[in-house]
């Protein structure tokens, strides 16, 4: 072990040591257990003030930009509907021929008879408004901030911190103050997925203009172009791919705003459509809607991507002919012209009959209802056994939990020596066995799960994540760190943020490690992986309110339902980077250490997981920015943390509120997705991964 190893395990062992005496002298010290009171700064009504005097001033400039923007939304909507639904799907089968051939076909005329046949073919097509104004508009504001950013660093510097505060801010959070600007309606719904979906293609843009190669552009400046043509039909045309990629993201991230979009928009959209069932309780309705949003993403995803990746068509030797590069013109011309000519003569092409809908949502509610009365027991039984011994430590600590009533038994001295001697144990066999880092790790459960997280003091907490922030990323994200703890603070927020911490801290653990599995165990079984992959993207396009559904009617209201709805969500990214790490490793060096004896399961620990431990990282990172996200729609079911005041802010009005609460959600954000950048970096260099 090297002295820089043993030097970072003794300040780790004195900052343990320092949160014991913190929370023994917090005992004693008011002011230690709870951050002043009389130190926090009165933010919240200063917002409300600023925000009542931008509405007084520029109101009536915000309404007038939601009328002008109703006309289009309007067009677009009764176009829609007025096509016939054959025309539809013909115009769309084509457009996913043209993206990723046949294949793609039968999978968009296969969602797209699903909206039929179960009866949400009006709610789609409101849907699909709402992104056709969207997704465009975020293309080309995405793109213009994208240029800009490519041209100049001052800007750049200022706008990707806006856009990390962007994306990582809970989309509910956006509500408060577009509502008290542009009010209800559909467009206010648009501009809540423009503001979520446009920095997706801010990245793309200027991260594609910026990998055009420099042989490129001293191709084009010896070739005699101007400053406008070395852009348009220089690099562009080379970041072309790259950009479509923006494209996709942008289609995505607008798709997952639509249930939000659909609380303030008033439309009777398939968003609209899950929240009411949900608010009803009716699992199969909610879910059979939730499946519309999950067939259009899905579509939407691989047309776009499709489109991104596709290899050009051109023949140096033979270029194409006209009919050639405008064949799906063609025949779209051809389908519309004959489909809607021939829906003018059968009725039943024109508007879908009801007779032929059919619905299966009572069987879904029949089938849940089932599995609640005949395993009622079991259900308990996992529900009581996480909340005492994982769950309720975790919070409040051991020393709180453990009574008869609990446990079973009082909380003596005797135990409590166990406890200690148990632990000392565990750090010398991890010490021992596999590094001081686990050592250490072992040693920070045992303290937190002992005194429970938000008995640990403010002071102690901030100095260990200050410290952790200097060891990953040096001095800036120490520096970050400690500005956005102090926001907390100084905001009054501390407590609720530590609540958040501690739901969101779990999930990620929980899902890490189950998806981990998972993804270990489908990068070595095909099978598996083929199976596992529909699940990931059912579970990642779902629209998130409909996972609480079958949470809710199974564990009933609380936090432990709150946890198992966010791990269905944070698992997906956990088994996917897993499994891509294992599967895109170099052959050569597999072949090597099996040529060399290594057993299976050498080969995975000592060798495969140490390599792939860069994209296991970043699995990671997205893993906690799921949880993240998925926290404030679980603070609907039995949180009180940060997402709970969200939510506050919304009922009420409050824009101060509100906005802290979603500030403080990205703060977290931000400063776990830094850290685990900050330890991806360190594991490549000690890998010597580039």
């Amino acid at each position: 072990m090297s002295a820089r190893m043993d030097r970072t395990f003794w300040i780790w062992l004195g900052l343990i040591l320092y949160i014991l005496a913190c929370v023994f002298l917090s005992r004693d010290i008011d002011w230690l257990k709870s951050y002043p009171e009389a130190l926090v700064l009165p933010v919240a009504p200063v917002m409300n003030n600023g925000m009542v005097a931008l509405v007084d001033s520029f109101g009536s400039v915000f309404r007038a930009i939601s009328w002008a923007m109703t006309w289009p939304f309007t067009w677009i909507q009764q176009l829609f509907h007025w096509l016939p639904w054959p025309v539809t799907m013909a115009l769309v089968a084509i457009v996913a021929h043209a993206a990723q051939g046949y294949r793609l076909v039968i999978f968009a005329l296969i969602s797209m008879s699903y909206m039929l046949i179960t009866g949400y073919w009006y709610q789609s097509m409101n849907s699909l408004t709402l992104v056709a104004i969207s997704v465009p508009l975020a293309i080309l504001v995405g793109f213009g901030f994208g240029v800009w950013g490519f041209y100049s660093k001052r800007a750049e510097r200022v706008m990707m911190p806006t856009l990390d505060l962007l994306q990582t801010v809970p989309a509910f959070a956006y509500l408060i103050p577009i509502l008290l600007l542009f009010g209800f309606g559909p467009v206010v719904g648009v501009i809540a997925s423009l503001l979520f979906s446009f920095p997706p293609m801010v990245r793309n843009t200027v991260l594609g203009l910026r990998g055009v190669s420099a042989v490129v552009i001293e191709s084009g400046l010896m070739s005699g172009a101007t400053r406008a043509q070395l852009f348009w039909q220089v690099r562009l045309p080379s970041a072309q791919r790259q950009i479509l990629l923006g494209v996709n993201q942008a289609t995505m991230a607008s798709l997952s705003m639509v249930i939000v979009a659909s609380i303030i928009g008033g439309t009777d959209d398939i968003g609209w459509e899950v929240l009411s069932t949900m608010r009803k309780a009716l699992f199969g309705e909610s879910l059979l809607a939730g499946i519309v949003i999950a067939l259009i993403a899905m579509l939407m995803d691989r047309i776009t991507w499709g489109l991104a990746i596709r290899e050009s068509e051109y023949n140096n030797e033979e270029p194409p002919t006209w009919r050639q590069r405008h064949r799906h013109w063609i025949v779209a011309g051809v389908a519309f012209v004959a489909l809607f000519s021939l829906s003018a003569i059968v009725p039943a092409l024109h508007k879908y009959p009801e007779a032929w809908q059919y619905n299966p949502a009572q069987y879904l509610n029949d089938a849940i209802n089932y599995i609640i009365i005949n395993y009622r027991e079991v259900i308990e039984t996992i529900k009581t056994v996480s909340f005492f011994y994982l769950m309720l430590p975790t919070r409040i600590g051991l020393e709180q939990t453990v009574s008869p009533y609990t446990w079973g038994f009082e909380m003596t001295a005797a135990f409590t020596f166990g406890y200690v001697a148990l632990f000392i144990g565990l750090m010398g066999a991890a010490f021992h066995y596999i590094s001081s880092r686990a050592a250490i790790a072992v040693a920070l459960f045992g303290t937190i799960y002992y005194f429970g997280l938000t008995n640990i003091p403010w002071l102690a907490m901030t100095v260990v994540f200050i410290f952790l922030g200097w060891r990953l990323g040096g001095w800036k994200l120490a520096l970050g760190t400690s500005l956005g703890l102090a926001f907390l603070l100084l905001t009054g927020s501390w407590e609720v943020a530590v609540l958040s911490l501690y739901m969101c801290g779990l999930a990620v653990i929980v899902s890490f490690v189950l998806g981990g599995a998972i993804g270990i165990w489908a990068a070595h079984n095909d099978r598996v992986s083929a199976i596992v992959r529909p699940i990931n993207d059912t579970l990642q396009t779902m629209p998130l309110f409909v996972l609480l559904i079958p949470v809710v009617m199974l564990f009933k209201i609380g936090e432990f339902t709150a946890l198992i709805a966010i791990v269905a969500y944070a698992i997906v990214p956990a088994v996917r980077y897993v499994e891509h790490g294992l599967r895109d490793l170099p052959e050569d060096v597999i072949e090597a250490a099996t040529a060399m004896g290594c057993t299976g399961r050498q080969l995975l620990f000592q060798v495969k997981l140490p390599l792939a431990l860069p994209i296991i990282m970043l699995g990671l990172n997205q893993t906690i920015m799921y949880a993240i996200a998925m926290l404030v729609i679980a603070a609907l079911v039995g949180t009180n943390d940060l997402g709970q005041q969200v939510y506050i802010g919304l009922g009420d009005g409050d824009f101060g509120v509100g906005m802290i609460a979603g500030f403080g959600m990205a703060i977290i954000a931000m400063i776990a997705d830094r850290m685990t950048q900050g330890w991806s970096k360190g594991k490549r260099q000690e890998l010597g991964i580039s």
